[in-house]
């Protein structure tokens, strides 16, 4: 029986392991990111409805995650604008700096620019940034980041890998919206 390779995804090989194909990468990011989009659907009040301190979601609102989650995909956006146009990215550069010279610092500043904006805007970006972040990374040569490991193991952190680490914190935020629509 021969091996069918036509699939190869990060999560089937170990983690430094490359996809080969771009569609591959931007259907299997497309499919990850669906559940997200269920916050879309949030009432305001839901959208705002802190969930439990010692939680999945660290007392984050459904509003503070999509922040997040789009605030690291906006930072994958601006890398594929950078190496859409040229073959190095500064923003590339910055990200690959240890984490303690800039994340924590980085998640609160996404943090506090998307608490300021109205609940619509936060909505829309929600369903804008990742569809024009996959447009962009059409445009993209594929050896600028899918045949370039460093970049694309960026783009993968930035989104699927992402995601999965805020799996739990996702479900946490519906729990807490479900609670507090049962409880009205």
């Amino acid at each position: 029986m021969a091996l069918d390779h036509s699939r190869q995804r990060v999560e089937d090989y170990p983690r430094d392991a490359m996809y080969m194909q771009a569609m591959e990468f931007l259907e299997d990011e497309r499919e990850s990111w669906a559940p997200f989009e269920s916050l879309a659907s949030l009432s305001d009040e839901a959208l705002e409805r802190p969930t439990e301190v010692d939680g999945a979601a660290h007392g984050w609102t459904a509003r503070d995650l999509i922040a997040h989650m789009v605030g690291w995909q906006e930072i994958a956006l601006q890398m594929a604008r950078e190496l859409a146009l040229d073959e190095a990215s500064e923003t590339q550069r910055r990200i690959q700096q240890p984490w303690e010279t800039y994340g924590e610092a980085l998640n609160q500043r996404i943090l506090e620019e998307a608490r300021a904006l109205p609940l619509d805007e936060v909505r829309q970006r929600l369903v804008d940034i990742p569809a024009e972040l996959r447009g962009t990374l059409t445009m993209v040569p594929e050896a600028r980041w899918l045949k370039a490991p460093a970049a694309q193991r960026l783009f993968t952190e930035c989104t699927m890998t992402h995601y999965e680490d805020h799996e739990a914190a996702l479900g946490a935020v519906l729990a807490t919206a479900g609670a507090g629509s049962e409880g009205g």
